[in-house]
């Protein structure tokens, strides 16, 4: 989540100052096809043989959520770059937040008055089309369900979108006794695996996959450097060690993003994010800190990883040292580092900073005012 309901004194007020200041459009474009190497799983041929859950994944949180010239620069969005751009670049991961609409399932931002990015099949089909193009990459989504929809809804959206066909289907709302390899997923052809939140399990949908019976996480509400911890957010329902968990086979997920308060309002903090995003162990606050504290705690690798802006800092390395990956195949971050200033994926520039920090000001004052 972008910011808790606890910062909300009005939110028909507070969303109609953020519409004005948010664009509504967001949508991935297809990108290029960059890992189709056959000896390489996830861009690497050591991964292969590793089961999914003995793998880390990098995954960008909110990616449908832009900050970007698609959306003026929105004060919703946690990403710089679309989803396919991310998975040219390496990721793997993608987290997503979906509300009701009219007919579909919206890809929106704590409100669809603040920022929508459209149908989450028309998002899917774009994942879809990328994973045809590498079809040596296992791909994993995780949907914040908002709106409560049922399993059934999601399950249109996977058929509606195409990529059913690839999708992972659990033989049970419990995680299997073992989890299959990268490389059985994709010789299967179920490399596509989507967990969502707030939906029962129900061998009508096996493909939709309730998350908090197959994922733990850590907290995700961490607003100082020296925050960032391993211990059992959700499920409730599990202790604060994640060791049981893991003995269910559980997969798990490290949240690593921070937050810096303006008003009551939590907003991405992207002055640490050089920080927070760095592959360094030892340096507080970083990435490369937080998974090897999880590693050592769980005697395990995490599995799942989100961040802001995964193209500050180099929080693909940090992963890499976890997988144990020293020279990756087929990543291309040519879109990343193509122009100046604001480059084609519209990345904010350092001259834009300030503009940003003003906007952020007269937020967060029409905030207090009502």
């Amino acid at each position: 989540m972008w910011w808790s309901s606890s910062s909300w004194r009005n939110p028909a007020a507070v969303a109609g100052v953020l519409a004005a200041a948010a664009g509504v459009s967001a949508l991935p474009q297809t990108g290029n096809s960059n890992s189709n190497n056959g000896d390489a799983c996830n861009n690497s041929p050591s991964l292969c043989q590793k089961k999914y859950n003995e793998v880390t994944y990098l995954g960008a949180h909110n990616s449908y959520a832009l900050r970007d010239d698609s959306t003026d620069d929105s004060l919703s969005g946690n990403q710089y770059f679309n989803a396919t751009v991310a998975l040219d670049a390496g990721l793997r991961l993608l987290q997503a937040q979906t509300h009701q609409g009219n007919a579909t399932l919206e890809l929106c931002h704590s409100s669809c008055d603040l920022l929508d990015a459209g149908p989450l099949e028309d998002w899917l089909a774009r994942i879809n089309v990328w994973m045809d193009d590498n079809p040596n990459e296992v791909v994993t989504v995780i949907v914040a369900n908002e709106g409560d929809a049922p399993a059934a809804e999601f399950d249109r959206a996977l058929q509606a979108s195409g990529i059913a066909q690839k999708a992972y289907a659990a033989a049970s709302g419990s995680p299997p006794g073992e989890w299959p390899t990268l490389r059985e997923m994709i010789d299967d052809g179920k490399r596509f695996v989507l967990f969502a939140t707030k939906v029962d399990f129900s061998p009508d949908t096996p493909a939709v996959l309730p998350e908090f019976d197959f994922v733990f996480e850590t907290p995700f509400e961490v607003m100082t450097l020296g925050g960032f911890n391993c211990t059992v957010d959700r499920p409730s329902r599990l202790s604060a060690s994640a060791s049981d968990a893991l003995r269910q086979n559980y997969l798990s997920l490290v949240n690593h993003f921070k937050y810096a308060g303006f008003a009551g309002i939590q907003l991405p903090d992207v002055d640490t994010i050089e920080t927070v995003n760095s592959a360094e162990v030892g340096k507080e606050g970083s990435l490369g800190t937080h998974l090897e504290q999880c590693r050592r705690e769980w005697d395990a690798v995490p599995n799942f990883v989100l961040v802001d802006f995964w193209d500050e800092a180099d929080p693909l390395a940090a992963v890499d040292s976890m997988n144990q990956v020293e020279e990756a195949a087929g990543r291309d971050e040519s879109a990343v580092t193509t122009g100046g200033g604001r480059n084609a994926a519209g990345r904010v520039g350092a001259g834009e900073k300030m503009a940003f920090g003003a906007l952020v000001a007269f937020f967060s004052a029409a905030v207090v005012l009502v």
